[in-house]
């Protein structure tokens, strides 16, 4: 049991660290820049680690085992925020403008917060997955397109637009029902995947809102924290 567990955070770790190193590669060498790095790995690092989840077993110590990934990670992320690690390649890759301390606010949040809901929630509910894949599809998308076609602007946030809150919406929506339907697929949770789209789409129509309306490297903290809340009554 031990050692199937020790495996499957093995696996986890270097499929996230491989990962977040191709994305550090391409915006080192130029590829892609800074900023749709940072959102490549925003979206794809989560759903990468959250899949992973099905290689642990059932157990208590799961949870902690997975969660120490993200942890080595966030912690790794500290440190080359704060200077005390030169990593160039990370610091291009996960910053807007190349300033290391860029990545104690966004990235770091978004490291904490996988750790905080992979101990709180695990496979015991819905909830967390969805909060985690809202912030990924969501923020993420939102980001991305947001900045290359948001021209209109929200009236109550002039620094969002309308285009980057709808794809706030679809990337989110499509991200949390893909990786529900994996999990349902897998007999983790109950199904059909269809019990579970009135739910979801309320959830990440409120949360859209709500991302509208956040401080810009605190929406990460914002789409969690409302989405577990929703969760906490909408999911058993």
């Amino acid at each position: 049991m031990l050692g199937k567990n020790l495996l499957a955070l093995i696996i986890t770790f270097s499929a996230a660290l491989i990962w977040l190193r191709l994305m550090d590669f391409a915006a080192h060498r130029g590829w892609v820049d800074s900023q749709l790095s940072r959102k490549i790995i925003h979206i794809g690092t989560g759903p990468l680690f959250v899949v992973c989840w099905l290689l642990f077993t059932d157990v208590p110590t799961s949870r902690y085992l997975a969660a120490l990934v993200p942890l080595s990670i966030t912690a790794q992320f500290a440190l080359v925020g704060l200077g005390v690690i030169k990593d160039q390649s990370a610091v291009e890759a996960m910053s807007r403008t190349g300033d290391r301390r860029e990545i104690l606010r966004g990235p770091l949040y978004y490291g904490i917060i996988f750790v905080v809901v992979t101990v709180l929630y695990w496979l015991e509910t819905p909830t967390g997955i969805v909060a985690l894949m809202l912030v990924c599809g969501g923020d993420g998308m939102a980001d991305i397109i947001g900045r290359r076609y948001g021209i209109r602007k929200l009236p109550w946030n002039r620094k969002k637009s309308w285009m980057g809150s709808l794809w706030f919406f679809i990337g989110g929506w499509l991200l949390t029902m893909l990786i529900l339907a994996v999990f349902v697929l897998a007999g983790v949770f109950q199904g059909p995947i269809n019990t579970y789209l009135v739910k979801v789409t309320m959830i990440a129509l409120v949360v859209t809102f709500i991302e509208s309306i956040s401080p810009q490297d605190f929406d990460n903290l914002t789409i969690a924290l409302a989405s577990l809340a929703l969760g906490y009554f909408l999911f058993p």
